[in-house]
């Protein structure tokens, strides 16, 4: 992983501030831009070929979220991982995430369990260092499935703003030794438990699944000390 940025091409037909903002938040969350990066407002309206405005904006878009750190007349730099932010995300994701498994191993649980079969028979299949990126974006998909079929699909947005440095610690683990397969195993039994209607071993699987990353908070910050703020 480095801090090099990259360029990003723009729809003009877009706000450009949003769409500067979205680049950069992709690329952080993605640990593609390392905490301690320094974001030069001269050399991101240079790749973008925009104005100082909309680089001005995105960078205050991304201070909101806590994703960059700025140091008025001196810099803008990638911010720390926020544990404590992520573990708030964590307590949102599972309270919600934990109803609404409850609701679909009631409602229609043959039908959500097809669904979501066939996106973990997809995510099975890049299960791999190399593809790991993919295999990131498709357990998104598992997860979205899970508001959509409750109906609450509007509430994923929410969830997805509020877990960005839980994402970012997701990123580091990920590629770590038996994690993606560990996925998949939970994600196997949220699956059978939905489908045969036990909600006990559905609830445990999605509690395990969901605490998977925090608790091996102290693994992801020895091999990263100077990414993750405790």
């Amino acid at each position: 992983m480095n801090g090099m940025i990259r360029g990003g091409q723009l729809d003009r037909s877009r706000q450009v501030a949003l769409q500067v903002h979205e680049i950069l938040r992709e690329r952080i969350l993605k640990v593609q831009l390392v905490p301690g990066t320094v974001l030069s407002r001269a050399s991101l309206q240079l790749e973008f070929g925009v104005s100082q405005t909309p680089v001005r904006d995105a960078l205050m878009r991304l201070q909101e979220e806590s994703l960059v750190d700025v140091y008025p007349q001196y810099a803008t730099v990638v911010a720390k991982i926020d544990v404590d932010h992520a573990r708030q995300a964590q307590f949102l994701r599972l309270s919600i995430e934990l109803e609404a498994v409850r609701r679909l191993t009631t409602d229609a649980p043959a039908e959500t369990a097809a669904e979501l079969r066939e996106i973990l028979a997809r995510q099975a299949t890049v299960a791999t260092p190399e593809t790991y990126d993919i295999f990131d974006s498709i357990d998104r998909d598992f997860h979205r499935k899970l508001y959509e079929r409750t109906g609450i699909l509007q509430l994923w947005a929410s969830v997805r703003r509020q877990s960005v440095h839980l994402d970012r610690l997701r990123r580091l683990h990920l590629p770590m030794p038996g994690k993606m397969q560990t996925v998949l195993g939970d994600h196997e039994t949220i699956v059978e438990g939905i489908a045969s209607g036990r909600l006990a071993d559905a609830e445990a699987a999605l509690r395990k699944h969901l605490s998977g990353t925090l608790s091996n908070i102290d693994v992801i910050s020895s091999e990263f000390p100077t990414y993750v703020r405790v």
